[in-house]
């Protein structure tokens, strides 16, 4: 059954209405349909006879759809922008991975921030992406770049017993992130087979409901001997692993009240992010005061 949003939850600003999100894999799209939700209206992502896209809302209503990095978007209202460019996604020699699908008992804001938060590597993803005593997060930068109204994390480095798949032993890893999308995260990393290039790693979150996502994670790599079983199980341990944090996190919702949680040297991104959503009134998932 999709799920509704309980009737007292309020409903989302006009600004997360219009934008896009990810609501099915191309590459699974049939007649028959993917019975779903998008901010508690309940949706049907389906195929047509020509294997093209179409998604209907709760009343019949046929929702505006693209395809994109392998997924289908839509969207509740009328897109004024066109779903963010990977560059990346364009490049000759790459595999693209479809890791699928996991559901979160949280907030879609609250699975893109602990997307960002690299602090919690060694407690969370021992021997994986951290390890003690390797625990401190260096200086980085993290800012709101107006020419592309994104949030941007640069110079962020951490030490990784193994940083991706293709990784045969510890390295210091670089990353980058970048938030293009209330609910959507791309993230650059140091890649072990090329060091000239990054890999590149999305999360795309489809908010069911203000406490209630799917995450449809999305990579971009240069590995030509792991399988893509493989790549797609790596990545789903790894997002396992923080859904349990995720779905203990309290508030359920993402404060983003300044007074709320005391943030640390290493949210400098979280920090970011929140303002990001408040100056938009990217408000859905979101707990403005304090209960």
């Amino acid at each position: 059954m999709p799920h509704q949003a309980p009737p007292h939850q309020a409903p989302p600003h006009q600004a997360m209405i219009d934008e896009w999100y990810p609501v099915g894999l191309v590459s699974q799209l049939d007649r028959s349909g993917r019975h779903t939700a998008l901010m508690g209206e309940p949706i049907v992502v389906s195929g047509d006879d020509a294997g093209n896209p179409l998604v209907t809302g709760g009343n019949g209503r046929i929702l505006p759809v693209k395809v994109r990095y392998g997924h289908v978007w839509s969207s509740l209202g009328t897109p004024t922008k066109d779903i963010f460019s990977i560059p990346e996604a364009d490049q000759p020699g790459r595999r693209f991975v479809d890791v699928g699908v996991v559901r979160v008992r949280c907030s879609p804001l609250r699975a893109v921030e602990n997307f960002l938060d690299i602090a919690h590597f060694p407690f969370v993803h021992t021997d994986v992406l951290g390890a003690e005593p390797h625990t401190e997060v260096q200086n980085y930068t993290a800012e709101i770049r107006a020419d592309v109204d994104e949030v941007w994390a640069t110079q962020v480095k951490f030490y990784q017993p193994q940083a991706s798949k293709s990784a045969s032993g510890g390295i210091t890893t670089e990353y980058m992130y970048r938030v293009p999308a209330p609910t959507c995260s791309v993230l650059y990393k140091t890649c072990p087979p090329r060091p000239s290039e990054w890999d590149v790693i999305t999360l795309f979150v489809q908010p069911l409901a203000e406490d209630l996502c799917d995450v449809w994670p999305w990579m971009a790599l240069f590995d030509d001997e792991t399988s893509m079983t493989d790549l797609i199980h790596f990545q789903q341990m790894i997002f396992l692993q923080d859904r349990s944090i995720l779905e203990n996190q309290i508030p359920r919702l993402l404060p983003l009240d300044p007074g709320m949680e005391i943030p640390t040297r290493a949210d400098l991104t979280s920090i970011a992010y929140r303002r990001w959503l408040k100056r938009h009134d990217y408000t859905y998932g979101a707990q403005l005061v304090a209960r």
